[in-house]
């Protein structure tokens, strides 16, 4: 094997392999987006181009990920293979990852003296906003995941802020799934201020000697009878409410032709009301929420199961029956057939769907033929998850489940120190098998997974792709997808083959393009303190930082100070507070609860 041989990068560590050079090349000379499918290196191209930049121009790297998880891969990364040495003090790493659980003075001298920085990007823009530390001796940020680009998303304020005040600034963005439509795709590019993008597919010649097999296969399960009979019974339920909206006057499809597009529209329709003051409009929008609840559970019925249906079913009873309880929940529990049916579903003794007992055999024989296999199986709702690792465990097979840091009800999320514990003991196989939500899906790097099963299909393209990215990435993997007969399952399996297929259709024209439309940059808007050289500080409740409001006050300049703010969301001085609400939610502070207390 071959190396790269370079001053700053440690001997014999990276595989030299031509076209992440050829990348490496291209991203020196403009701001550039790789689209490299998972597992071709796109961390190897950002270490080439970080080392380029520090040997000839010095000054800082920041590497920037959405998940705390990702960030301490890239930190593993980049302290094994850059070959940088300590600063003054021999005991301090030139390497940091910052999180918000550092103390902000902490942040600020890690960052006076590292010269690789890791972090979230809402970490970085919140110092920013508060004016910790600037951006100007930054050679080169790194955003991966820059699909996430959009909006909102603290990247879009990180890269033009980046581009505006440093002084020798390069920007690499990279992503194996920037979106099938190439109109989102040129967005992200402007807002980041991409000029070139460089993308490879498995296919292309001087890829190809690296690409391991991935196979794919769809397993297609028929939905036992006792789960079709409770389909059938929802949407009964749900054929009723779509008649009350017509006679109410709204425009509803057929049951058979409800999709989440045409609920929306059915949505835009009660609040086009609610607005013009029709009182109707109040009534349609608390069936309307019906509507969705029952949607949700022909979902679960069709996808997740018997346990997870019945599990929602008693949820919606208790909700309905209990203090607090909306009324759509009040109405369906009261509603006969509904709850009949929750009735019916507690003699469900056992699971019904055939799924989890698939998985169970495609584990088993996945481990007993090769027993140093590492798994990874992915499901849409926690309940599942849960399930799964429930079953696998009583039947032996160790297992952990993957979550997001949110408690949902009774069952408490995993937070981000507990998340990146669990892949460190996957990595190094304490256990066989993770069983993972959505946010196992971006950017994880466990190199021995050889299997990934998708316990239902998902309409997104990114999330397919970076499911399936989960294996095949240093060896031959197989993926399995598990789709049920004539549910959203085999919709979900089209959409998202069809938008990947549109993807890689839209990166190839990507290819060509070496200069898209840029966002203005914003630091040559005047700065504030021109007009008011003397003004107070300004005062931003730390849960505002979201706003474009925060994002225009530090653009111009203000000075800024985030913290925790008993009442209001911005204090000037000692005399102004300011609560910034929409006309909705001021109405309904009027109404309901007591402004001034806010």
């Amino acid at each position: 094997m071959e190396y790269i041989s370079h001053p700053m990068i440690r001997p014999e560590s990276v595989e030299k392999r031509e076209y992440q050079l050829a990348i490496a090349m291209k991203a020196l000379d403009a701001n550039t987006m790789v689209i490299l499918p998972t597992g071709l290196g796109k961390t190897a191209v950002a270490l080439l181009v970080a080392a380029s930049r520090l040997y000839n121009d010095g000054g800082k790297i920041l590497v920037l990920a959405p998940t705390k998880p990702l960030v301490e891969q890239h930190l593993r990364s980049f302290e094994r293979y850059l070959n940088l040495k300590a600063g003054k003090d021999p005991e301090e790493s030139p390497f940091v990852m910052f999180t918000g659980d550092a103390p902000p003075a902490e942040r600020t001298a890690d960052w006076e003296r590292a010269t690789v920085i890791l972090a979230t990007p809402q970490v970085i823009k919140n110092d920013l906003i508060a004016g910790r530390y600037t951006l100007a001796d930054v050679t080169l940020m790194v955003v991966d995941e820059c699909h996430r680009a959009v909006g909102n998303y603290a990247y879009v304020f990180l890269a033009q802020r980046y581009l505006a005040t440093a002084d020798k600034p390069l920007l690499l963005a990279m992503t194996a799934s920037p979106g099938g439509a190439q109109v989102k795709v040129q967005d992200v590019c402007a807002n980041l201020g991409i000029a070139h993008v460089e993308t490879r597919n498995e296919n292309d010649p001087d890829v190809r000697p690296y690409v391991f097999e991935r196979e794919v296969e769809y397993l297609s399960i028929d939905l036992p009878p006792d789960l079709k009979s409770a389909i059938a019974i929802i949407n009964g339920l749900i054929g009723e409410r779509l008649a009350l909206l017509s006679s109410l006057r709204f425009e509803v499809p057929k049951r058979e032709k409800l999709s989440m597009k045409a609920l929306n529209a059915i949505n835009a329709q009660i609040q086009q009301r609610i607005q013009a003051r029709d009182p109707v409009a109040y009534q349609a929008a608390s069936v309307y929420a019906e509507c969705m609840k029952l949607r949700h559970a022909v979902t679960l019925a069709e996808s997740q199961g018997s346990d997870v249906l019945k599990g929602y079913l008693a949820k919606l009873i208790a909700e309905g029956t209990g203090s607090g309880g909306s009324k759509a929940s009040q109405r369906l529990a009261a509603d006969q057939s509904f709850r009949e049916l929750a009735a019916r579903s507690t003699e469900w003794t056992r699971e019904l769907h055939p799924k989890a007992e698939i998985v169970l055999d495609l584990v088993r024989a996945q481990l007993a033929e090769h027993k140093e296999s590492r798994i990874i199986v992915f499901a849409t709702y926690r309940d599942t998850v849960q399930r799964l690792a429930d079953m696998l465990a009583a039947h032996g097979i160790a297992c952990e489940r993957f979550v997001g840091q949110a408690t949902k009800d009774t069952e408490k999320g995993l937070s981000q120190k507990k998340q990146i514990a669990a892949l460190t003991r996957f990595r190094e196989g304490e256990f066989r098998v993770l069983i993972a939500t959505s946010v196992g899906e971006e950017g994880l790097d466990v190199p021995s997974t050889d299997m990934v099963i998708f316990y239902e299909a998902v309409p997104s393209e990114i999330r397919s792709i970076q499911r399936k990215g989960r294996t095949g990435r240093h060896a031959a993997g197989r993926v399995v997808v598990l789709v049920t007969k004539g549910t959203s399952d085999e919709v979900f399996q089209h959409v998202s083959n069809a938008k990947e297929r549109m993807m890689h259709k839209s990166m190839r024209s990507m290819a060509t393009i070496t200069a898209p439309a840029q966002r203005p940059i914003v630091a040559e808007q005047a700065s504030i303190g021109e007009f008011t050289p003397q003004g107070p500080k300004i005062l931003i409740d730390d849960r505002e930082t979201s706003s474009k409001v925060v994002e225009a006050l530090s653009n111009m300049g203000a000075a800024v100070r985030l913290e925790r703010l008993p009442h209001g969301d911005y204090a000037i001085g000692d005399r102004i507070l300011i609560e910034r609400k929409t006309a909705r939610d001021f109405a309904d502070t009027l109404i309901n609860r007591d402004l001034l207390g806010q």
